[in-house]
């Protein structure tokens, strides 16, 4: 995000925007989103995530989930634990 985007003011009528239905918004110039569509998608992860995006098991992440909503602090927790606990002492 450039400099000119934070400086920008919106010129959204976000009162107007606020008091519209769901009936009120013209919906059909967006195509539909079919199958196909899904079948060519490509996740686009931003490169700050992507550097530290892991894929665990689904039953590892379950635990974890169930341990409570500071799961990922639990997961970085017991990564570092298993850091300092290891015989190659690089740091954390």
């Amino acid at each position: 995000m450039s400099e000119n985007d934070l400086n920008n003011i919106s010129r959204t009528n976000w009162e107007a925007l606020e008091t519209m239905s769901d009936e009120d918004i013209d919906y059909s110039d967006i195509p539909p989103l079919t199958d196909e569509f899904f079948e060519k998608a490509t996740l686009r992860v931003p490169a700050t995530q992507a550097r530290n995006l892991i894929q665990l098991d689904s039953d590892v992440m379950a635990w974890f989930q169930a341990q409570g909503v500071e799961y990922r602090t639990l997961i970085n927790s017991v990564l570092r634990q298993h850091i300092n606990n290891s015989g190659d002492k690089q740091s954390a």
